[in-house]
């Protein structure tokens, strides 16, 4: 069985820095919707609710567990 080798395919080159002002704007971001995500289902319940009722803590509730919140 005669097997064929492929020519090696040259990988496009990728810039030597990424420039920090075009990758600030979404590590803010990011960061800030991790923590509004972090305190919704870490927090939102009780003194500091945000949300009146038990909707948003009903929303959340498998993954506060999941990331070990208390929450009963």
């Amino acid at each position: 069985m005669a097997q064929t080798v492929a020519p090696p395919t040259s990988t496009p080159a990728l810039p030597a820095k990424l420039p920090i002002g075009a990758i600030a704007p979404w590590a803010v971001f990011f960061g800030v919707l991790m923590l509004v995500l972090l305190y919704f289902v870490g927090a939102e319940q009780g003194a500091t609710s945000v949300v009146s009722g038990e909707a948003v803590h009903e929303w959340v509730h498998d993954g506060r567990h999941l990331l070990g919140f208390p929450c009963h």
